[in-house]
């Protein structure tokens, strides 16, 4: 179990980079009215970034990197439900091929 858990630490990681650097850019639109998300915006940002670094140190650059586009799944979420944004069959169709493209390229035998 805890190879399993270490063969997979990289991937979680960039995950959790993806997940980091849409909720920085999010802070930094709400940032234009209120300087204060600027500064929670490059936190985010700047965490996200040192968690990609570690990512990489653990996983191959190929399997690691495809899974940022996490970032525009969770870009989209946070318009729909924080920013009133619609979410257009064009859009969700792009989301579905972007999970297929990134599940395709991350799985690594």
């Amino acid at each position: 179990m805890g190879e399993i858990k270490s063969r997979h630490t990289g991937k979680w990681l960039m995950l959790v980079s993806a997940f980091l650097t849409a909720t920085g850019q999010l802070f930094w639109k709400w940032g234009l009215t209120e300087w204060i998300y600027l500064g929670v915006g490059f936190l985010c940002y700047g965490v996200g970034a040192i968690l990609m670094i570690k990512a990489f140190a653990l996983e191959k650059l190929s399997v690691a990197y495809p899974l940022m586009c996490a970032s525009y799944v969770f870009a989209l979420i946070y318009g729909y439900f924080l920013l009133g944004e619609e979410i257009t069959v064009q859009k969700l169709a792009a989301v579905v091929l972007l999970g297929i493209g990134v599940t395709l390229t991350s799985v690594d035998r």
